[in-house]
């Protein structure tokens, strides 16, 4: 059974997508959209598609294809999923999932009252490293859960992309690339029951960086740090009563290595196979068709609640911090 997929905004993660897309079985790449026909002319030169349009309009109006990929950037994406699932297009929408959980609301509350399937592309959560992390954790190798540490920093490099620092884009660091430590640690944790939160702010007023810490009753916290000021390690720890895992080299990416203390292995050891090629996004798009072929209307794995939960920390975390978008009002 073949899968026609449509790229919704033709941008540098549109490519990674589109790249690891020809991975996945099944998978045909069939149309890619961008508001510039010359922008998405471009990109079907490196990616072809039976369908290269000017217009998003276009795009969900196609009558064969089977689910979109909002590649837009994230204060765009409550209007461009509202587009496709009013179209009856199955989304999967790229993180960060909205702005807010208000407009996470709307666009899980329309999807599940037109019985469409959408899920966010928290591409993290099918990767098999941290699917192993998991593992370990519930066969018991740290003992009682104490804790997560992790850091995610980078210098961006001239020209430097106008949405990470504009507020009308949702820019800075929280939603952009602190979503990810944010992530790695209510998904292991659990919703924190308290959040401390502080920023420095770029000359736009947006978080140039910013520091998190989650507190738990039962004991538990995280301490979480993001920049787009420095260039960081972008590590990880995960800890308990008798043991550690330390994930490097990018904790978010395929390039993750897990070193177990007291002992130590790396990926490949534990999940038993080596490293699959590419930028790691052929996971979820993987589980995307497994689920429309079975015919859900959400992911068992990364659902609609788990998506909104987390919006809503990230809403915690910018109230705590003092940082608001237009679209908050």
């Amino acid at each position: 059974m073949k899968t026609n997929w449509g790229i919704l905004a033709c941008g540098k993660i549109a490519r990674k997508f589109a790249s690891d897309l020809k991975k996945v079985d099944g998978a045909v790449l069939h149309a890619v959209a961008s508001t510039s026909m010359e922008r998405a002319m471009s990109f079907a030169a490196d990616f072809p598609a039976q369908h290269v349009l000017g217009s998003y309009e276009e795009l969900v109006n196609l009558p064969d294809l089977d689910v979109v990929y909002v590649a837009s950037p994230h204060s765009h994406h409550h209007e461009h999923t509202l587009l496709c699932l009013n179209h009856g297009k199955a989304v999967l929408c790229e993180k960060a999932f909205a702005i807010n959980s208000r407009q996470a609301s709307e666009m899980i509350d329309l999807a599940r009252s037109k019985k469409v399937f959408l899920m966010e592309a928290l591409w993290t959560r099918f990767l098999p490293h941290y699917q192993k992390v998991q593992e370990m954790i519930a066969e018991g190798l740290l003992g009682e859960l104490k804790g997560v540490t992790a850091n995610f920093g980078f210098k961006p490099v001239e020209p430097v992309a106008p949405r990470l620092f504009d507020p009308s884009l949702g820019g800075g660091a929280l939603l952009d690339i602190g979503i990810y430590p944010v992530f790695l640690a209510q998904s292991l944790l659990g919703i924190p029951d308290s959040i401390q939160a502080s920023m420095n702010p770029s000359a736009s007023g947006v978080d140039e960086q910013c520091s998190i810490s989650f507190h738990y009753d039962n004991g538990r916290s995280a301490n979480l740090f993001a920049t787009l000021a420095s260039n960081l390690e972008t590590d990880a720890d995960v800890f308990g009563t008798k043991g550690r895992i330390r994930l490097t080299s990018r904790f978010y990416e395929p390039s993750a290595t897990i070193n177990y203390y007291p002992g130590i292995v790396d990926t490949r050891t534990l999940v038993g196979l080596d490293r699959e090629a590419g930028f790691g996004y052929q996971f979820e798009a993987r589980h995307v068709q497994e689920c429309l072929k079975s015919g859900k209307t959400e992911s068992p794995v990364w659902s609609l609640d788990d998506t909104l939960n987390l919006m809503k920390t990230l809403d915690r975390i910018r109230l705590a911090m003092g940082l608001k978008y237009d679209v908050d009002k």
